[in-house]
């Protein structure tokens, strides 16, 4: 797994980088199947953007991008997003799985006990 912080027209300080790489760690707990965290730090007019790219398998990426001024802030409210992003995607696959569709004992209408009315 890698974690990459790059900056278009703008130099990424190295306090701001490592607590980027800090920050984007974290999220490797929330999704088994990560390959690759990608930041990217740009400058737009008297502020700056950080747009973060999580590649969590075949056709699951993830997108989070913010516009502030403290980049400090803007990493935590763009792991935030990337945080509630793949909790709701983690529990969409878990729920489509068909282990939690029932409660144990219940009978499914149509399927045993209950026969299906024309």
């Amino acid at each position: 797994m890698q974690i990459t912080v790059t900056g278009r027209h703008v130099e990424v300080p190295h306090e701001i980088r490592e607590y980027t790489v800090k920050k984007s760690e974290k999220l490797l707990k929330y999704h088994d199947r990560i390959q690759s965290i990608e930041a990217i730090w740009d400058h737009e007019g008297d502020q700056v953007s950080l747009e973060v790219l999580v590649n969590a398998g075949s056709r699951n990426t993830f997108v989070s991008k913010e516009l502030g001024s403290d980049g400090n802030a803007l990493v935590d409210l763009v792991v935030e997003k990337l945080e509630r992003q793949l909790t709701k995607h983690k529990s969409k696959i878990r729920d489509h799985s068909g282990n939690n569709r029932h409660a144990p004992g219940s009978l499914d209408p149509g399927i045993e006990g209950t026969p299906l009315s024309d």
